[in-house]
């Protein structure tokens, strides 16, 4: 098997360790310098690349390039990976989804856990009904540090580009749709947020369309380190996710020495193992062994969360998942 690489930035160039191990790989990237130092073959363009003979298409570069490089592999119709997000804004994500469901290319889009073994331990739980009737949902992703301002300047917005894996989770655990989203944020660190239209913290309650209510929480200041956690209660059991030694919280209770660390300071720590059993689901989907187990519609359902954050804290009001868009 033969796949391709475009981005090999962090995350591509992870990716391309994780490949190495299972297809023959071909990278490109912007950068064809950066490209060339990490030791795979190297194509100059992304259609040299979908030119080769690729069977899949990893796409790890940056944002604003995910659309036309997703358009380019559908055209050529070969299967393809795409980081999250498919596009920078709802418009253009409506597109992307009209165009991949219109063309029985197969796409998988990088929500990585859903490969987590804590979150599909919850899932099957709430699938079982052994935690009763669901309540209440708390979940977080909460960063250690801040991005760099040039980053969070074309981000999205905190909804759109972190806590949007919490809302693809809640699907994905719960198996139920928002219905309606409110929302709110602040400010206390850098002053790059506040000139980029963006929080720094940012929380929103959501209704799911059985009546359970999640509470979400993201933040780019947590001194203890990332801590990206989901709580799940339900009436005959309550079961948590992130909830290990490397948690990063200090009881304050006398005696409790839990978590005894170390602490994870990055998405890549904590969620290792999760995206290495993404890219294994993506080369089965390659070879036409499983259907997509996250696709471009999976997408935009969370990023239409997102969008109702997004207004809902613009405009202080709850917002119906209804108003925006979906087709």
């Amino acid at each position: 098997m033969r796949i391709g690489l475009v981005g090999v930035g962090r995350i591509g160039a992870f990716h391309a360790e994780t490949l190495a191990s299972r297809a023959d790989l071909v990278v490109t990237d912007a950068n064809l310098p950066a490209a060339r130092a990490i030791g795979f073959p190297v194509a100059d363009d992304i259609t040299s690349l979908l030119a080769s003979g690729i069977d899949g298409l990893v796409i790890a570069a940056a944002t604003p390039a995910h659309a036309p490089l997703l358009t380019a592999a559908v055209a050529a119709g070969v299967p393809t990976f795409c980081e999250k997000p498919v596009a920078a804004t709802l418009a253009e994500t409506l597109a992307m989804t009209a165009l991949v469901e219109g063309s029985g290319v197969p796409v998988q889009i990088g929500f990585q856990r859903r490969f987590d073994a804590g979150y599909r331990r919850v899932r099957e739980a709430v699938a079982s009904g052994s935690l009763g009737f669901v309540h209440t949902i708390r979940a977080n992703t909460h960063d250690q540090a801040p991005p760099p301002a040039a980053y969070i300047a074309t981000s999205g917005g905190i909804f759109r580009d972190c806590s949007v894996h919490d809302f693809d989770i809640l699907r994905f655990v719960t198996g139920r749709e928002v219905v309606t989203a409110y929302a709110t944020g602040a400010n206390k660190g850098e002053p790059f947020f506040t000139a980029a239209g963006d929080v720094d913290t940012g929380a929103a309650v959501l209704t799911l369309d059985d009546g359970t209510l999640a509470l979400v929480s993201a933040t780019r200041y947590n001194g203890g380190g990332h801590d990206v956690r989901m709580e799940v209660l339900g009436s005959a059991g309550a079961l948590g996710v992130g909830l290990d030694q490397s948690l990063a919280l200090t009881s304050a209770e006398a005696g409790v020495d839990f978590p005894t660390g170390p602490r994870h300071q990055s998405f890549m720590d904590r969620f290792r193992p999760a995206y290495q059993a993404e890219l294994a689901a993506f080369v089965d989907v390659v070879r036409g062994d499983r259907p997509s187990p996250c696709t471009v519609r999976d997408a935009l359902e969370a990023f239409r969360v997102a969008e109702a954050c997004e207004l809902s804290r613009a405009e202080g009001r709850p917002v119906a998942l209804a108003e925006i868009k979906r087709a």
